[in-house]
């Protein structure tokens, strides 16, 4: 019987934070940050590599919220909630773009086009309320623009 051989990324990975304090959630924000999320078959391989229960490292992965286990959508959406534009209204955009996309805090659309986030500061808060969607911000944002500004993405589709 032929043995699958190893990912030789998490090879590497493992190699440099083997023996290190706190290697399991470093080696997991590294998968992350390259996927945007932690593949359940490097897990399994993982937990061989570190000899670490697989429950362990599901343990890790579901307690820190930045963790994700399925691949987040195309279009990644940050709603800015931190105190000046949660004041300015972002809890009515995030209704909105919820109501909108059929999703809720750290999902991801059906179609997989956007996924959606909330988060404490986009360091934006003189333009508050602040809504980030890949690499462009939106500031000051209305109830009644947010339909329009998810449309240019749809469109692009």
């Amino acid at each position: 019987m032929e043995q699958k051989k190893l990912n030789p990324e998490l090879v590497k990975l493992v190699e440099e934070w083997k023996g290190k304090e706190g290697n399991l959630i470093m080696i997991l924000h590294e998968i992350q940050n390259h996927h945007g999320y932690v593949p359940r078959e490097l897990s399994l391989e993982l937990s061989k590599m570190l000899e670490v229960p697989l429950a362990r490292i599901y343990e890790v992965i579901t307690f820190y919220n930045f963790f994700k286990l399925s691949p987040p959508g195309k279009h990644l959406i940050k709603l800015c909630m931190g105190t000046a534009c949660y004041l300015r209204g972002a809890g009515i955009i995030l209704d909105e773009i919820k109501n909108i996309l059929g999703v809720k805090e750290g999902e991801s659309t059906k179609d997989n086009l956007f996924h959606l986030d909330v988060v404490r500061c986009l360091g934006c808060c003189g333009l508050a309320p602040v809504l980030m969607i890949d690499e462009k911000v939106y500031s000051k944002v209305k109830k009644a623009e947010v339909a329009d500004i998810l449309s240019k993405y749809i469109k692009e589709e």
